[in-house]
């Protein structure tokens, strides 16, 4: 009998065969590599900015080392606390909030009968993922104006005070979790609704003769049977915990509501690209990440001893 003491030989075999019978595949995915090595892993040496006083004459690699300053610095920053609290608020409130919503909507569209309102109500509720954040935010401004904005009007007319909405510091977090389950609760749907199509509806048909109602069915049939999906991208979401949406925060942010807007990422471009504290905001991205990372993997962990389901 023939072993290969050589793994690694054996793996360069394999991959060289594979390269051989599905090159023209191989030439198809070569694009999506490039663009993972360009633009992920080459910019990856800049990490070490966070480690170093950058002095731009010197580049990153002739600039002094400097150890751990640049984090020490962020963590005695005086709003370091109310950075962290308002990264983790907004996203804790969009995972209480968002991720159920969009497996409701997957059972509600799941138990629709009708072909032509199913697909009516996917089409309109996937369309508001492709409006560009910018023009969310600039509808946002428009319908929450103070004086012109069309929910103002609503309230003067049932007899109560105008509201400044993107003024209230109050307001921020639920206007910005609110606008985001609109936008993206149909298409984060589309992965539960696939699942939901490989449900046995033997099993249904079995479920309707004994009797049991449709919240019934969807208890004790659907969601054990997307269990596995729903744990997989919980996992995923809380790997981006203290990853907020910039581009939203940033657009919606003022000086008002500005103490409960300010976030990590909002504060990494005002550190890095307007104050050019290029070293500082990479140390403090590289905190983000490194906390991203610990939760993820410990998520991962806890998944798979009480649920028996896990990333990896």
């Amino acid at each position: 009998m023939n072993v290969n003491k050589n793994p690694k030989k054996g793996i360069m075999n394999r991959l060289i065969h594979d390269l051989k019978k599905n090159w023209l595949l191989w030439i198809m995915f070569f694009p999506v590599i490039l663009y993972y090595v360009i633009f992920c892993y080459t910019p990856m040496y800049g990490i070490v900015l966070a480690f170093k006083k950058y002095k731009m004459k010197l580049g990153i690699m002739g600039s002094p080392w400097v150890g751990l300053d640049n984090f020490e610095r962020f963590f005695r920053a005086y709003n370091f606390w109310d950075l962290i609290g308002n990264t983790l608020g907004i996203s804790v409130y969009s995972i209480v909030v968002g991720f159920p919503a969009a497996i409701i909507f997957a059972l509600m569209l799941n138990y629709l009968r009708l072909g032509k309102l199913k697909k009516t109500v996917q089409m309109v509720s996937y369309a508001p993922h492709f409006i560009s954040t910018v023009v969310i935010c600039g509808l946002l401004s428009i319908i929450l104006d103070t004086n012109t904005g069309m929910l103002n009007k609503l309230l003067n007319v049932i007899g109560l005070e105008s509201i400044s909405f993107l003024a209230e510091p109050s307001m921020f977090k639920t206007i910005y979790v609110l606008s985001e389950v609109w936008q993206s609760m149909g298409w984060s749907s589309i992965i539960y609704i696939s699942a939901l199509a490989g449900v046995d509806y033997q099993m249904h048909e079995a479920a309707i003769i004994d009797g049991a109602s449709k919240l019934q069915r969807i208890r004790h049939i659907d969601l054990p049977s997307i269990k596995s999906t729903i744990v997989m991208l919980f996992i995923l979401k809380l790997g981006n915990l203290m990853s907020v949406g910039f581009e939203k925060v940033y657009l919606l942010q003022n000086e008002l509501n500005f103490s409960a807007s300010d976030i990590i990422s909002t504060y990494t471009y005002r550190v890095g690209l307007e104050q050019s504290k290029f070293e500082y905001s990479t140390a403090v991205g590289l905190f983000n990440n490194v906390i991203n990372v610990i939760i993820l993997v410990s998520a991962n962990m806890i998944s798979r001893k009480v649920a028996d389901e896990s990333l990896w």
